[in-house]
């Protein structure tokens, strides 16, 4: 169990306007303290609903689109910017790092600890991106306050390493048990072509901290890679996650050595094979759904996939009565008809 907090928790000003953050204390690492960044906007109208996102690899909260969308449709909105991530990152620490996916997962502790007990929240989704797909998945099977998660909406979630079959039975095995004994040595990493698809001094539309989230990415070390190797293997085995969950991605996946214009139309870090083939094992109350045209963050991609991704997102919410179906038809009535 992880220590109840001394203090209530103190807001103040986040980098985004119109957002706040909060760091929670209370958790130690190997490294010194964890101190993971609770980032929230409240909806302007009373609810006791929420969204806790969690970002990906490589990655920090700053889709300010998404916290409309949520805010729109009555959901108080949550962002966890995981310890050595983001607005989490201290100096000392290997950024992105981790031994041990559990230390996410205590991360996630906190900030539902904070969302349940101090904002009053009493209906809550779990939203996951990628890495924070997986932990998400993982929280929801085991995490402390898995009970407090009544619905998991996973964007294209990291289940499998998106190598070739003959580097997942040999060399992704050999590096994990390397990384037990040699957990900071670096291990080769993607290109840093998705990065170029997605920030706008590049070829992409979103501005962004390119500190916290850099375009060729950052170094991989073994030991993170032993964490994730573990991680998958447990989904692998099959999960019993209780909650309705939706699960996103994007139709095809590529593999470019350079630049082409896949990258602005298909999944160019996951294999989204591995997706539909996993997402079953993660539960009962299961539903899958395709993006055309979609990238790796779909809520990242071109108009047309993004739209596609929150009418995917608004129609599975109302279906779980998350939100009220005729204020979702009319929201999105007034986005096609705007003059109306």
């Amino acid at each position: 169990m992880l220590p109840t907090p001394m203090k209530q928790t103190c807001w103040m000003p986040d980098v985004l306007a119109g957002f706040e953050q909060s760091t929670l204390s209370g958790l130690i690492a190997a490294d010194g303290p964890a101190a993971p960044v609770l980032v929230r906007r409240r909806c302007p109208r009373p609810s006791t609903r929420a969204v806790l996102y969690i970002h990906g690899y490589v990655d920090y909260f700053f889709q300010t689109h998404l916290a409309d969308f949520y805010n729109q449709h009555g959901l108080h909105f949550y962002s966890l910017d995981l310890r050595r991530h983001g607005r989490a990152l201290r100096a000392g620490q290997l950024p992105n790092y981790t031994r041990d996916i559990d230390e996410y997962l205590q991360d996630v502790d906190a900030a539902m600890q904070c969302i349940r007990s101090e904002e009053c929240i009493d209906w809550l989704l779990l939203n996951g991106h990628s890495t924070g797909g997986l932990v998400a998945a993982l929280y929801a099977h085991r995490g402390a306050h898995r009970a407090g998660v009544n619905a998991l909406c996973l964007n294209s979630p990291f289940l499998d390493m998106n190598l070739p079959k003959w580097k997942q039975w040999l060399l992704e095995p050999l590096l994990s048990a390397i990384g037990a004994h040699l957990p900071r040595l670096r291990v080769p990493a993607l290109p840093g072509l998705y990065g170029e698809s997605l920030h706008i001094s590049c070829r992409g539309e979103w501005r962004y901290n390119t500190d916290w989230k850099p375009i060729h990415g950052f170094p991989v070390y073994a030991g993170w890679l032993r964490a994730i190797h573990r991680a998958h293997a447990e989904v692998a085995r099959g999960l019993a996650i209780q909650c309705p969950v939706l699960v996103l991605h994007a139709q095809r996946s590529a593999w470019p050595e350079h630049w082409h214009v896949d990258a602005t139309c298909t999944d160019i870090v996951l294999d989204v094979a591995d997706i539909t083939r996993l997402s079953p094992a993660l539960g009962q109350q299961l539903e899958v759904c395709a993006i055309a045209d979609g990238i790796h963050d779909l809520v990242l991609s071109q108009p047309e996939p993004r739209r596609e991704t929150f009418q995917a997102m608004r129609e599975w919410l109302t279906r779980l009565g998350a939100v009220d179906a005729e204020q979702a038809r009319a929201k999105l009535n007034h986005k096609r008809h705007p003059e109306r």
